[in-house]
């Protein structure tokens, strides 16, 4: 599984991710050069590096994300998206 974060993605979870699968293929818009980028641009770097792009934005990402559906452009978007607080323990 290959994996994009977003700029805005929670490092906390990103580190998590690491810690537990310190193998996994991910990288983050930060260390590609793209901060800053529009989510059109991402989506698409994304789809042609065919990494799933990890974020917590549903408030703009969708819109781009229905403009390559609606063109028939193949793309993989995980939302994660949080109600409440963000707790973690040690194990």
């Amino acid at each position: 599984m290959r994996l994009l974060t977003d700029e805005n993605f929670n490092g906390s979870i990103l580190r998590g991710l690491i810690r537990r699968l310190p193998r996994l293929d991910i990288v983050r818009i930060q260390d590609i050069g793209l901060i800053h980028t529009d989510d059109s641009t991402i989506l698409e770097w994304a789809a042609n590096e065919e990494r799933i792009l990890l974020t917590h934005d549903v408030a703009t990402i969708t819109v781009y994300a229905y403009e390559r559906i609606n063109k028939g452009l193949i793309f993989r978007v995980f939302v994660i998206y949080f109600l409440g607080t963000l707790r973690l323990t040690k194990e």
